[in-house]
């Protein structure tokens, strides 16, 4: 018989934790969740955590109070790698934003800069038509 792709990794092979002092954390936040992505400088993702992720369904995943709880959840994973000083990049409109601000900046990690990165059409895409309720 054929070998499997997956048996040519040693058994037992553990990943090694990385020691990382500074990085990235990313907050996208929409009108329905909040996701937070820390990453190391050249941007590949160390840890993250969303609201979902965080235990709420629905609707009470648009909430500020879940955004912080899943900005904690990526922060302590980060802080346990060896993370002090991190950049920050906000995307997104949504209610969630301003409180996973706050939560990295009481968590402990020291944030060297900000940075609002939603993206702005410069007169692009023709918007779809307004709702009649």
């Amino acid at each position: 018989m054929a070998q499997s792709v997956r048996s040519t990794r040693r058994k037992g092979a553990k990943k090694t934790k990385r020691a990382l002092t500074t990085g990235q954390v990313h907050i996208y936040a929409s009108f329905n969740n909040t996701i937070v992505t820390i990453t190391d400088i050249d941007g590949n993702t160390v840890t993250w955590g969303s609201a979902g992720s965080a235990g709420f369904k629905g609707s009470r995943k648009s909430t500020p109070f879940a955004a912080r709880l899943a900005a904690e959840q990526a922060i302590k994973a980060a802080m346990a790698m060896g993370m002090q000083e991190v950049q920050l990049f906000v995307k997104g409109p949504g209610p969630g934003r301003e409180s996973a601000i706050r939560a990295v900046q009481t968590m402990g990690l020291k944030v060297v800069s900000m940075a609002d990165v939603t993206p702005v059409p410069h007169n692009g895409c023709r918007p779809p038509k307004k709702r009649r309720v």
